[in-house]
């Protein structure tokens, strides 16, 4: 009897390993949403500046939603602490896919107005999940052309990640309309973007958006009693041409938008006609044009300056060189966020064929 017993309970220990079923193993969304400063709400094709957002330079001007969206989720090994591409997403949209709406997270910017990207994104996780990753974006509202693939077999480390670029030939006109998560923005001693990761616990991760141009701000201006009389064109001053030359085009950084270097921008840049002759009276003696550019540097007794480079000519002038100024504008390297940059010229005599470089603390 004692015998049996036993058996009955071997018996029955092995029907029961025998009837386990393997469950799937499960997944949940990770939220992540994607944000541009604005400021009030508009339904034209353009969506307002935000000058309360900190970061971005523009101020009351219009700025195209982004249609194309890159995000790049980076996943680091918990023994190796080396970071590889989780996740990759590439989507094209439309104006309605962005919302206006108050920010909410912890960034300084709580409650400014922003526009969201209204899809609901998830990266799923599953129970086995855990570790730390970081979410980058770039948004634009042209098609970019990256320096390598937005995948893991293009980007095999973090390095690789943040010396990604894209090319700037062929969308000048449009600098101002990209955004991107500036690499050094950080929350709580960590980039802003960052998460860890676990099922039992799913963060939200809200990235905010920033521009990666810089606005260049020129203003000038001739005084009152140096101005022409136009019954004796021969006295006084007329600013009667104005160029921007060897403005960046080559490839500039995603995530790093301070730290571009001049590369050929210095002789083969493009330019910008701000007056050309063309015998636009009201800008003679006053005027204020500003434009979108990346902020490249040159290093020049251990200060690192963005060199405006210009050709100005008075009165009429279309032979020589004209005048061709440099402006040194002084640049932090290591700040967050692009600047703006200022230049002021107060004209007092006519303008002769010269070159040379000046320092501007803006």
């Amino acid at each position: 009897m004692k015998v049996e017993r036993y058996i009955w309970v071997l018996v029955l220990a092995v029907g029961l390993a025998g009837c386990k079923v393997n469950e799937p193993e499960q997944k949940l969304g990770l939220p992540l949403s994607i944000c541009l400063p604005a400021n009030e709400v508009q339904s034209a094709r353009y969506a307002p500046a935000a000058r309360r957002a900190i970061g971005d330079p523009g101020e009351t001007e219009l700025f195209l939603f982004p249609h194309h969206l890159y995000i790049i989720v980076m996943k680091q090994d918990e023994d190796t602490k080396a970071w590889t591409v989780w996740e990759t997403i590439d989507r094209t949209l439309t104006d309605a896919d962005w919302k206006p709406t108050r920010y909410v997270g912890l960034l300084p910017t709580m409650g400014d107005s922003i526009y969201q990207y209204t899809e609901q994104i998830n990266l799923l996780l599953s129970s086995s999940d855990h570790f730390k990753g970081r979410v980058y974006a770039i948004a634009s509202a042209e098609p970019l052309s990256f320096n390598k693939a937005l995948s893991s077999s293009g980007i095999t480390s973090m390095n690789d990640l943040l010396d990604l670029t894209f090319n700037t030939s062929e969308i000048q006109s449009s600098l101002q309309h990209i955004y991107s998560s500036p690499y050094n923005l950080t929350q709580n001693g960590d980039y802003y973007g960052s998460f860890n990761s676990s099922y039992q616990r799913v963060p939200h991760v809200n990235l905010l958006l920033y521009h990666i141009a810089a606005k260049v701000d020129i203003k000038w201006n001739v005084e009152e009693s140096n101005r022409i009389n136009k019954t004796d064109p021969t006295k006084g001053v007329r600013l009667t041409y104005m160029q921007v030359r060897n403005l960046f085009n080559s490839d500039a950084y995603c995530f790093k938008p301070m730290r571009n270097v001049s590369g050929s921008a210095l002789t083969t840049g493009e330019s910008i006609a701000i007056i050309d002759n063309s015998g636009d009276e009201g800008r003679w003696w006053e005027g204020r044009y500003y434009f979108y550019t990346i902020p490249y540097t040159i290093t020049e007794g251990g200060k690192q300056y963005y060199p405006l480079q210009m050709t100005l000519r008075t009165n009429g002038s279309t032979t020589g060189t004209g005048y061709q100024p440099t402006l040194n504008l002084k640049i932090d390297t290591t700040a967050v966020f692009v600047p703006w940059l200022r230049a002021n010229f107060n004209l007092t005599a006519p303008l002769t064929d010269k070159t040379e470089t000046k320092t501007v603390d803006n």
